[in-house]
């Protein structure tokens, strides 16, 4: 069923995950990790639980996990050098996204969307007065930075980029954040950039955030992800950066928002950012991607690009089926054939089909060679 704002996509990925679960189905079709967290990162929150982080803390957020978010930052390949009034700590990357735009959008101001793109870009658009305006990539999930373009009107108030990016696992580079400031410098235009997978490049590649870029730095917020990088989804702490005068404005709302996130997973973070190694998750996740992507090879189902970040893989479907919508086509695997993905079209605000799937492999090994194996003999 429709929500008053014309979507209907959260209860569609819903309906997937409980259709795996009512047909007792290899489950590939959320990106939730089902793997335990670090056992350090369980410490800390234990011994947070022991000290006295049970109040509010700051509206920035905990200063030590500002101070280590900093320093993480600077150690980084591609170092971001940051001042303290550039991060602040929030409950999740959609209260980001949604403050972020409420701390810029005015009635029937634009927002360009790329799609395909994740279902809370639209409605959050929406609730804060906003009209999303969506530009399709190209077939091969590339960005016609000319057809980009001639989406901007004078209307146009923000673009939303995520990097790298769901369902399609493509990353921006240094070239594609040139590209797209030399398209809107010229304009009052913000850009919110979702890096919440920042951890997870692939087969050599960094990751190069928006924030590196020194002038669409000025008119960006930047937003990350704890519970992705942690596989901790049910803390609920992320961080923003943007520039002081942006972070000014943010503020101004989330101080009546939510005001401050998780008190004690603020601190179980800030310590365990100090002995986190990041290259130890990009080595875990790099080879759950090429675990899924040897086994798919046995199989029916083309993989034409492999992801080169996040944690899902699109494939091709239309060597099984040429007349199912991608829709049906993912019911009926995951009823009959018993492993749940989720159709291209899903990420799409007004598409009915296409031939592509996704499927997660942020997953245990164990589950995602009994799902391949299942398909291998069965499709």
């Amino acid at each position: 069923m429709e929500n008053i704002y014309g979507f209907n996509h959260y209860s569609f990925f819903t309906e997937m995950s409980e259709l795996a679960t009512q047909n007792n189905s290899f489950d590939l079709s959320l990106g939730l990790p089902d793997f335990d967290i670090d056992h350090r990162l369980r410490e800390y929150l234990k011994e947070a639980a022991d000290l006295n982080s049970h109040h509010y803390e700051p509206l920035a957020g905990n200063p030590l996990l500002i101070e280590n978010v900093i320093r993480f930052n600077s150690n980084r390949k591609n170092s971001i050098r940051l001042q303290q009034n550039e991060v602040t700590i929030v409950p999740c990357a959609t209260f980001a996204l949604y403050t972020s735009l409420k701390s810029i959008l005015n009635q029937g101001d634009e927002v360009i969307v790329i799609q395909p793109s994740y279902y809370t870009y639209g409605p959050s658009i929406f609730l804060n007065g906003g009209i999303p305006v969506y530009y399709d990539v190209d077939n091969d999930f590339s960005v016609n930075w000319e057809k980009l373009q001639n989406c901007i009107s004078e209307k146009t108030k923000a673009i939303i980029v995520n990097s790298p990016q769901n369902p399609t696992g493509k990353i921006w580079s240094e070239q594609d954040w040139n590209q797209l400031y030399s398209i809107i410098k010229h304009q009052e235009i913000y850009l919110i950039s979702e890096e919440i997978y920042d951890t997870y490049c692939f087969d050599g590649k960094e990751h190069y955030s928006s924030f590196l870029h020194p002038e669409l730095k000025k008119r960006t917020f930047c937003i990350f992800s704890f519970g992705k990088m942690f596989h901790s989804t049910g803390w609920k702490v992320g961080y923003l950066l943007t520039p002081e005068e942006l972070t000014a404005k943010f503020r101004c709302h989330q101080q009546y928002i939510s005001y401050s996130a998780n008190a004690p997973c603020q601190y179980a973070i800030a310590k365990y950012l100090e002995v986190f190694d990041p290259s130890q998750n990009q080595i875990l996740m790099q080879e759950k991607r090429d675990l899924f992507n040897d086994l798919i090879k046995e199989t029916p189902f083309i993989v034409e690009q492999k992801a080169e970040g996040a944690v899902f893989q699109i494939v091709n479907f239309r060597t099984v089926s040429k007349t199912m919508t991608d829709v049906e086509f993912s019911k009926w695997l995951t009823i009959e054939k018993k492993v749940a993905c989720l159709p291209l079209s899903a990420f799409y605000n007004s598409r009915q089909n296409s031939d592509y799937i996704r499927f997660s492999f942020a997953k245990n090994d164990d589950l995602i060679i009994n799902a391949l194996e299942y398909l291998k003999k069965n499709l």
